[in-house]
């Protein structure tokens, strides 16, 4: 199990710094998703990881190896993109088998490796016909396959999924993990779809504008985020934010609210600017909550419905299980869970409570 380090990286194209001295281990045989909004640098460090980008500043290893400024071809990686990237003159099999051929590996060899992915891939009924014949999820396939006959060290992903449509997105999601899960490789992969990158994820790396905001499970990036930022990224609906201060009596105070703060905060300086963020599942609804609002929207989801409330200007939503049993334009009344709520200061960073 290879692992990727990248130290003090910068990426600059002209005078633009896209990535701006970036440290990353990535971990043997980890599934490490780089996630972030588009034109964060995600794609950038990965296309830079596989030798596509030149290197502006700083390391990049692969294994033992110093791949900063080695040739595509001599990094022990395979990358899957965005659009497959197929010859449609080719069939499957012959797409499977070009980068063998290319490297000149002995025709038994690669035989074994191009039925051992098409049987890993449930490609074998496919293999006669040509790009134009298939799916987007069975291209999709056989573009990861032929990252995959390479026996690569390293599989990089560049949002393989996302010209998918839904189905078949959850399906080929489902897929990638079993495959990582057989193959135990190191894999990293690309995505805005924080969907994608809380079910796949080994561990989930947050960017913003070339900066790394966070690096942790997915639990922690969800129930921990460091920051306002990951705290808004990462969740549907978005985290609940309420803008606030703190006033007299160790009170929380804001437009929509009053409520005491926690322990730890109970030495604030009054005044001093505080927002309080809520998981939509932690809001809780009913006659014996303390504050009150006005619905604006239900959204039925099947098992659960989505409740959008405006309390005093301030939008709220929450996240509720069952079938809807309030109205628009009902008034309610509402709270939180009280263990579950997180604490940004002016700067946006999470206070520890």
């Amino acid at each position: 199990m290879t692992r990727v380090h990248i130290q003090d990286l910068s990426i600059r194209f002209g005078n633009h710094e896209v990535i701006k001295g970036l440290d990353l281990d990535v971990h043997g045989g980890e599934f490490l998703v780089l996630l972030g909004p588009s034109g964060c640098g995600k794609s950038t460090l990965l296309h830079t990881i596989a030798g596509l980008n030149p290197v502006s500043g700083g390391s990049i290893h692969i294994g033992e190896q110093d791949a900063t400024h080695a040739e595509p071809s001599q990094r022990g990686v395979g990358m899957v993109f965005q659009s497959y990237a197929l010859y449609p003159t080719m069939t499957v099999k012959e797409n499977l088998a070009f980068p063998l051929k290319m490297a000149k590996t002995p025709k038994a060899e690669l035989e074994k490796r191009v039925a051992a992915a098409a049987d890993m891939l449930q490609l074998g009924p496919l293999l006669e016909r040509r790009p134009g014949q298939l799916s987007g999820g069975q291209r999709q396939r056989v573009a990861i396959g032929r990252a995959v006959v390479r026996e690569a060290k390293v599989l990089l992903l560049d949002e393989p999924l996302s010209n998918l449509d839904a189905k078949l997105r959850t399906d080929l999601r489902r897929e990638l993990k079993q495959l990582h899960q057989r193959l135990g490789n190191t894999m990293i992969y690309v995505t805005h779809d924080q969907v994608e990158a809380m079910t796949l994820a080994t561990r989930i790396v947050v960017m913003h504008q070339g900066v790394i905001q966070q690096v942790g499970t997915p639990a922690e990036v969800y129930d921990r985020p460091k920051n306002l930022r990951v705290a808004g990224f990462v969740g549907s609906p978005s985290i609940n934010r309420i803008d606030g201060q703190v006033g007299e009596g160790g009170l929380f105070v804001s437009p929509a609210l009053k409520l005491p703060l926690p322990a730890a905060l109970a030495a604030r300086k009054q005044g001093e600017v505080l927002t309080l963020a809520v998981r939509p599942e932690n809001v809780k609804l009913g006659a014996d909550q303390p504050f009150t609002a006005q619905i604006q929207l239900v959204e039925p989801l099947g098992n659960q419905h989505v409740v959008w409330m405006a309390s005093a200007g301030v939008t709220v939503s929450a996240v509720l299980p069952g079938q809807p049993e309030v109205a628009d334009g009902e008034a309610v009344r509402f709270g939180f869970d009280a263990a579950k709520t997180l604490w940004f200061d002016a700067a946006g960073d999470r206070i520890e409570t």
